[in-house]
C-alpha cells in the first residue's frame, strides 16, 4: 500500500477529514465495515475492527486519523469500537514498522462534567465523564496517548450539518422541553477542517484542543432563533439564570490558526433553513 494517510473510520466526518486531505495530494486509506460506502478518490478496506485485526500490509502511513463511530450509546459499543477497535487498527498499524508524523484522534466534549451554572471551560478542566459511554472515550484517549505519545486529541461538541435535521425537527414538532440547557456544537465542516488543520500544520500540535464554534447557547435561544426562521411554534424562553450543563471555550484551538466559518449557530442554520 503506498497510502501515507491511514483514516480509522470512515463515517460522515471521517468522509469529510479524508476528502479534504486528498484534495491537499494525500492518498487516503479508510478502514470502514463496508469498503463500499468509501467515498473516491479514498481507498477502503472493509473491516469490523469490534472483532478484527486489519491487514495493513506494507502501508507506510505519515498521518493517522482515528474518526470512529459506535452504535448504539451503551458504554459496551463504546469501549468495543473506541477503546478495542482503535487497539486493534493501532497493532495493525504497528506491525507494519510505521511511525507516523503526526496522529489525531476525534473524540467528544461528552467527557466533560454538566453542572449548574457552568463556568466557561477548556482544556485544563479535567474530563468527569458521568455515563458509560464518556468513560469508554477517556479510557480511548489514555489509550491513543500511550500507544501514539505525540498524537492529538480532538474533543468536539456537538456536530451538525450535512444530514443530520434533529434539531430542525425538534423545533418544528415543538418538542423542545428542557431551554435553559447550555449547548455547544460545530459543523461538520469547521470540525473536518479542524482535524486535517491539526494533523498537518507544521508546528507541534499540543496534545488536546477543544473543537467547538465561538459560541455556547441557551437550548431555548438556539430553538428560538430557528422557529422564527421556520415558521414554527415558539419554544420556551431561556434563562440564563437556570442555566445548567456545560459552556466550553474554543480559544487554544483557534490560537494555532484555525477560525470556524461558522461561528455560532446562527451562521450554520441559516444555510439550512
Amino acid at each position: 500500500m503506498t497510502s501515507d494517510v491511514l483514516l480509522v473510520g470512515c463515517g460522515d466526518l471521517g468522509s469529510a477529514v479524508g476528502l479534504r486531505l486528498a484534495g491537499l495530494g494525500h492518498d487516503v486509506l479508510a478502514l470502514r465495515r463496508n469498503a463500499g460506502r468509501v467515498p473516491a478518490p479514498l481507498r477502503g478496506l472493509s473491516v469490523d475492527l469490534s472483532r478484527e485485526v486489519p491487514d495493513l500490509a506494507d502501508l507506510r502511513a505519515r498521518y493517522v486519523v482515528v474518526a470512529l463511530t459506535a452504535r448504539p450509546r451503551t458504554e459496551e459499543s463504546y469501549r468495543a469500537t473506541y477503546v478495542e477497535g482503535m487497539r486493534r487498527a493501532l497493532d495493525a498499524l504497528a506491525a507494519t514498522g510505521t511511525d507516523p508524523e503526526h496522529a489525531v484522534l476525534v473524540s467528544s466534549t461528552a467527557v466533560h462534567a454538566s453542572r449548574d451554572l457552568p463556568p466557561l471551560e477548556d482544556e485544563t478542566a479535567p474530563p468527569r465523564p458521568s455515563d458509560g459511554p464518556g468513560r469508554a472515550l477517556v479510557e480511548a484517549e489514555e489509550l491513543f496517548h500511550d500507544r501514539l505519545p505525540g498524537g492529538t486529541v480532538l474533543r468536539l461538541s456537538g456536530l451538525y450539518g450535512g444530514s443530520s435535521t434533529r434539531l430542525l425537527d425538534m423545533v418544528r414538532e415543538g418538542r423542545v422541553t428542557d431551554p435553559h440547557r447550555w449547548t455547544n456544537r460545530i459543523h461538520r465542516e469547521d470540525a473536518a477542517a479542524a482535524v486535517v488543520h491539526l494533523l498537518t500544520r507544521a508546528d507541534e500540535p499540543e496534545g488536546l484542543y477543544l473543537g467547538t464554534d465561538d459560541e455556547p447557547a441557551q437550548l431555548g435561544e438556539v430553538a428560538a432563533y430557528l422557529a422564527a426562521r421556520l415558521g414554527a411554534p415558539v419554544p420556551p424562553a431561556a434563562d440564563p439564570a437556570r442555566g445548567h450543563g456545560k459552556r466550553l471555550s474554543n480559544a487554544r484551538l483557534r490560537a494555532t490558526g484555525w477560525a470556524p466559518s461558522r461561528p455560532s449557530y446562527r451562521e450554520g442554520y441559516a444555510q439550512v433553513c
